[in-house]
């Protein structure tokens, strides 16, 4: 496959104001329980997206194991983050909604009533004909229910993890070179346009859009792939596309800054990516000269690269992954077959990770700088 592996996805990347009370939120209500990784350095390669200066932060990696990718919660901690001054719209570009995997979103919807979590609609069907609804954090962010089947393991959760995206594009077919070609969603599920119902909760889907779900032809593989599982991309147009998601903004300020991808192969990624026109815009294989980059309790490779409307796409090739860091137990990913899936037993050793739910802190505690 063009001579690199992509996993699935891992995570979807979350500004927030306060990392431990977004992490509390989302441990109650998605079982985001599992922590990868805590950390706290500065964020030193992203200066085409932090204003051309490295800007501390915090951020933790947790994910929840019954299936899914996980969240990158992270929040700048010497500058106040920048909300968005008007709410995201169907027609915007950029992220504009995280899709949740689901048992059953009808039994999500009555529980997420009954934990007084801010529902936009009762249960209704996507145009495949799939039971859906959308909810909102208490940060304003939209996250879209979605039944899935395949499981790693059963908690007992109503959910699982990240199952893909709402993307807000300009040109659909354009974006596909990104999201087809070098993501490997290429199976088209559906591509209608029109005005649907359940976008009708969401700001601007009143309006008239063409909307495309997309889907891996092939399953996923490497070592993770049994826990991230399937996943889809839905990437929605409108006849005069809005305003950039982050625009005027800087990376990690509230709202969805990333979409990440688990991947083996960074050169030959980088080789396909600059055929296809979307060149890596950050390379930390490059700026530590093929050395890993150290991120806290974890290891490895990242890139990124941009959509044609410059949504953030990462890319990690993880190199170390804690299993047991009490310990001391922490895995080589060099020196096992890229393509093989980890043992379940190994994976599922994770959940000694598993952490009790955090205590929020004051929002605006951690901050000790101005807004810059």
């Amino acid at each position: 496959m063009k001579g690199y592996l992509i996993s699935g996805i891992q995570q979807m990347g979350i500004g927030v104001e306060n990392v431990q009370e977004a992490w509390q939120w989302y441990i109650e209500q998605f079982g985001m329980d599992c922590r990868i990784f805590d950390d706290n350095a500065p964020a030193k390669l992203m200066l085409p997206y932090t204003g051309g200066e490295p800007r501390n932060k915090h951020a933790i990696l947790v994910m929840n194991l019954q299936s899914g990718g996980g969240f990158e919660i992270w929040q700048h901690t010497e500058r106040i983050p920048v909300k968005i001054k008007e709410e995201i719209r169907i027609g915007d570009l950029g992220i504009i909604a995280c899709k949740i995997k689901a048992r059953s979103v009808q039994e999500s919807f009555v529980l997420f009533q009954q934990r007084g979590v801010q529902v936009l609609s009762e249960t209704v069907e996507d145009p495949s004909g799939k039971t859906t609804l959308f909810m909102k954090d208490p940060f304003g962010n939209i996250f879209q229910l979605a039944e899935a089947s395949d499981w790693f393991m059963n908690e007992k959760k109503a959910t699982g993890g990240a199952y893909g995206a709402i993307i807000g594009v300009s040109d659909i077919d354009k974006a596909r070179v990104v999201y087809s070609d070098i993501l490997g969603y290429d199976e088209v599920i559906y591509d209608r346009s029109g005005v649907f119902k359940d976008l009708s909760v969401l700001p601007g889907g009143k309006e008239e859009c063409r909307r495309v779900l997309l889907k891996c032809s092939k399953p996923f593989r490497g070592a993770f792939s049994k826990m991230f599982g399937d996943s889809v991309i839905e990437l929605i147009s409108t006849a005069k596309p809005g305003k950039k998601t982050l625009e005027g903004r800087l990376w990690g300020d509230p709202g969805f800054i990333h979409l990440c991808f688990d991947m083996h192969g960074m050169d030959e990624l980088k080789a396909f990516c600059e055929s296809k026109g979307h060149p890596f815009t950050v390379d930390s294989k490059k700026s530590h000269e093929g050395n890993s980059f150290d991120m806290g309790e974890a290891a490895g490779y990242f890139s990124y690269i941009e959509d044609p409307d410059g949504t953030l796409i990462e890319f990690v090739e993880t190199h170390k992954v804690p299993i047991l860091k009490k310990i001391g137990w922490y895995l080589d990913m060099t020196k096992r077959d890229p393509e093989k899936p980890l043992p379940d037993w190994i994976v599922k050793t994770l959940r000694f990770s598993r952490v009790p739910h955090p205590k929020p802190s004051p929002k605006g505690e951690e901050l000790k700088g101005k807004q810059v």
